[in-house]
């Protein structure tokens, strides 16, 4: 076992690993759809509501200020954590669909017939059907980086693909169903000396790589609470300051303005343009704290262990036989796409759940990814820090058993 990270200490931190499901104890391997709750990110939410539940930003009242401390605090935390140059620079979202589709929103008032939009095919839905619909809304040009066998994207194809009228490169810095790290550096450098903006979507990565978005020099990054140990519908749009400032409003309401008449509105500056009505402040606050605790074990540490989670589980799989692995790429993250010759990948999963066993199975919200390797979809394995060998055992015997009964 790994020195890296204290796991049976880890393990105690989250109430959920403790439960039986369908009798046997939970082997939690969705970690790339919704990672679980530590119990300190649990009472941050339970504190807010019990303490000082109130709107912010509005009241003078205490509980009011308190709670908008608190919720600013956070958004100190999660600039800190992602090196953005300043505060203003993190907007608060229900998670990275929104902030997609809030860039993807400004940019239509920024592109025309002539210019070129680029999207990469290792990408899920949201980044793909938000810039699909404002193509059709400007007139603009959608092209896609093509793919490898082994789920890489093919840059040498990329560069050609660049041109004078690439105005906006959007690309997962992690694929959510094949755990492909994607060369964003490269990706960005290269939309750079065309000009071209770039929005990198970090759902996948922030679970596992602490990404500096200056180092980047990227101009949008996306992330979701909820695979980062937080809460569900909250999440942050990291953009750069000038970007954020040529953009208009994403949204219309209370909290986004600076001045109303029924002549004109005026808007309020950043992080507010963007942050109309009531958002989700316990949200926030507590995605704050686990970023904090995520902090507190460390990326590397957490790097190097699932690291070891994956090369074990990856043997143990392969060793079964007649078993395929999509997505082969040096450089992943702990992601395991499978399939058995002949069985569908469905009833792979049906039959390990009775087990205890929570896996991820279909086309993963990434269905051209399915289309290239001419499948349905696949079985999806997906390990964090607080995961553990004997849960991957139990995981590998209980996928031979299913094998045995679909055979």
């Amino acid at each position: 076992m790994s020195h890296t990270i204290d796991i049976e200490k880890i393990r105690a931190d989250f109430p959920i690993l403790s439960r039986k499901v369908n009798g046997h104890p939970l082997v939690y391997l969705d970690n790339a759809a919704t990672s679980q709750t530590p119990k300190v990110v649990i009472d941050a939410i339970v504190e807010y509501y019990e303490s000082y539940n109130a709107n912010i930003h509005r009241g003078v009242h205490s509980l009011s200020q308190e709670a908008t401390d608190a919720y600013e605090e956070a958004r100190e935390t999660l600039r800190a954590h992602f090196n953005a140059a300043k505060k203003e620079e993190i907007i608060f979202t229900s998670g990275t669909t929104h902030g997609i589709n809030l860039v993807a929103s400004g940019f239509a008032s920024v592109l025309t017939a002539k210019d070129e939009v680029i999207v990469s095919a290792l990408e899920h839905h949201s980044n793909i059907v938000p810039w699909q619909m404002l193509c059709e809304k400007t007139g603009a040009t959608l092209k896609v980086i093509p793919m490898t066998e082994s789920g890489e994207l093919d840059l040498e194809a990329y560069e050609e693909l660049l041109s004078e009228n690439t105005k906006l490169v959007f690309v997962n810095h992690v694929s959510n169903a094949l755990g492909t790290v994607n060369n964003i550096e490269k990706i960005i450098t290269k939309a750079h000396q065309k000009g071209a903006a770039v929005l990198i979507d970090g759902a996948q990565a922030a679970p596992h790589i602490k990404a500096d978005v200056q180092a980047l020099d990227v101009d949008f990054y996306v992330v979701s609470g909820h695979k980062m140990c937080g809460p569900t519908g909250v999440g942050v749009l990291y953009g750069k300051e000038d970007w954020l400032n040529k953009l208009p409003p994403y949204q219309g309401g209370g909290e986004m303005i600076d001045q109303v008449t029924f002549e004109k509105t005026t808007y309020a500056g950043l992080p507010h343009k963007f942050e109309a009505g009531t958002p989700n402040i316990c949200g926030g606050i507590a995605f704050g704290k686990a970023i904090d605790y995520l902090n507190e074990i460390g990326f590397d540490h957490i790097a190097a262990y699932e690291h070891e989670l994956l090369t074990y589980a990856t043997e143990q799989l392969l060793a079964l036989g007649d078993l395929k692995i999509y997505g082969t790429s040096s450089e992943k993250t702990a992601v395991i796409s499978f399939n058995f010759e002949g069985i569908h990948p469905y009833d792979i999963g049906t039959i390990i759940d009775k087990l205890g066993i929570a896996v991820r199975t279909g086309h993963h919200c990434a269905q051209p990814i399915m289309d290239f390797y001419k499948i349905p979809g696949t079985v999806r394995a997906s390990f964090s820090f607080y995961n553990t060998k004997e849960e991957i055992d139990a995981f590998v015997q209980a996928v031979k058993r299913a094998k045995i009964m679909l055979s």
